[in-house]
């Protein structure tokens, strides 16, 4: 998939990933919002290879992929290197956030931590579309810091105004519910398969295989130990 010249996203299936990239990602495993609600996480996501890719490749004409994948300490070692992975529907986010920043006649930018963030960050407490790689906290627009009611509440409007598909928080000091430094916008858990995947293979059963290395090693060595105490 081209995005520029000489720059390309590569489609990966999340279950042909190593064993602790599948413990972390997840692939559709369900998991239960703050109502209680299942959702499947993705499966099939971009591998950004580098930092530089990364800061090259664009979504959309003002949205490069660096912007959904800026984190802190709180997200997994592993999921801060690179090669890193977020999920195809970001590109859904990024067109959608084009679309509110036109309504809103300035830049937008996304906070730390407030693109992609992974079923291991320590902020995924429950199903939240940031897990899709579909929900953005916007920190700034323009020149507007967002941390009073005013500021947040006539963005909030803005990005509703600008499609039915977008969702927001409303103004309030309830983590996860509200925002009061922050827009937050969603579209919901959207997935997305993409044309280079074929979808005739069967999902491979998580439960059947170590999520991690050691696991493996540690069976090995029990049955080790088990063969040497029956010889």
């Amino acid at each position: 998939m081209s995005d520029g010249p000489g720059e390309s996203i590569k489609v990966i299936d999340a279950f042909d990933l190593d064993d602790e990239l599948r413990s972390l990602l997840k692939p559709c495993e369900m998991v239960l919002d703050d109502r209680k609600r299942r959702h499947r996480l993705p499966r099939y996501f971009y591998e950004v290879p580098s930092h530089e890719a990364a800061q090259a490749i664009r979504l959309t004409p003002h949205f490069g992929l660096n912007e959904f994948i800026l984190v802190d300490l709180r997200e997994a070692e592993r999921l801060q290197q690179f090669p890193r992975y977020i999920p195809c529907a970001v590109r859904v986010l990024a067109f959608y956030l084009e679309q509110f920043r036109a309504a809103a006649g300035a830049s937008v930018h996304v906070a730390v931590n407030g693109g992609y963030r992974s079923p291991a960050h320590k902020m995924s407490t429950h199903a939240s579309p940031h897990m899709w790689g579909t929900a953005a906290d916007i920190y700034r627009i323009g020149t507007t810091i967002l941390k009073t009611k005013e500021a947040i509440e006539k963005f909030n409007e803005v990005a509703e105004d600008a499609s039915e598909d977008i969702d927001v928080y409303p103004y309030g000091h309830v983590t996860g519910n509200t925002a009061d430094d922050h827009v937050h916008v969603d579209l919901g858990y959207v997935t997305v398969v993409p044309r280079e995947i074929s979808e005739d293979r069967m999902e491979v059963p998580q439960e059947a295989r170590p999520r991690f290395a050691f696991e493996e090693r540690r069976r090995r060595e029990r049955r080790g130990v088990a063969e040497s105490a029956e010889s």
